[in-house]
C-alpha cells in the first residue's frame, strides 16, 4: 500500500487548512503525541483544533504549543485536562536534531498539518517544516487555485 493510500484510510481528526496557504511546505514528518485519557477521547470525537498551533524544540524535546483540545464532556472535572496545555511530541533523536538545526539556522517554522490515528490506533501529528510566504506569494497561490477551478469548470461544461 502506497503512502497516499494509507493517508486516505486514516480519518483526519483535526487539520490545519490555512497552513498550506500561509506557508511553503519544505518537508513533513510524522510524530507521536502524548495525550491523557480524556484528551484522546476528545480527539477521537473530532473536537481538536490546531489552526493556531505550532511546534517548538525546547530542552532537547519537541512540544506542540497552543493546540486546543476541549475537555471531554462525559468525564468529571477532576479527571479532565487543561484544554491549551503543551503536549509532548515523540520523534527520533536524529530527526529532532535535523529539525532544530533547520529552525535555528534557516529560520523555518514547525507547523502541525493534521492529527490522525495510525493503523495501530495511536494518535499521530503530521508536522511540516515550513517557510512563511510573503503576501505576493499568497496572491499567486490564490490566482493559481482560482485558475485551476475555472479550468475544471470549463472542461466539465465542454466535455
Amino acid at each position: 500500500m502506497s503512502k497516499t493510500e494509507k493517508e486516505k484510510n486514516q480519518p483526519v481528526l483535526a487539520s490545519n487548512r490555512q497552513a498550506r496557504f500561509n506557508y511553503e511546505i519544505v518537508s513533513t514528518l510524522e510524530a507521536g503525541i502524548v495525550l491523557k485519557g480524556t484528551e484522546i477521547k476528545s480527539v477521537a470525537e473530532g473536537k481538536a483544533l490546531i489552526a493556531e498551533a505550532y511546534a517548538s524544540c525546547e530542552d532537547g524535546e519537541l512540544w506542540l504549543i497552543n493546540s486546543h483540545i476541549p475537555e471531554y464532556g462525559h468525564a468529571s472535572t477532576f479527571f479532565n485536562h487543561e484544554p491549551r496545555r503543551r503536549r509532548k511530541l515523540l520523534v527520533h533523536r536524529k530527526e529532532l536534531a535535523k529539525l532544530f538545526a533547520s529552525v535555528s539556522r534557516d529560520g523555518m517554522t514547525l507547523v502541525p498539518l493534521r492529527i490522525y490515528f495510525s493503523d495501530k490506533r495511536k494518535a499521530k501529528v503530521e508536522i511540516a517544516l515550513a517557510r512563511g510566504k510573503k503576501n505576493h506569494d499568497k496572491r499567486e497561490t490564490e490566482k493559481k487555485r482560482d485558475w485551476d477551478r475555472e479550468k475544471a469548470r470549463l472542461l466539465k461544461s465542454n466535455g
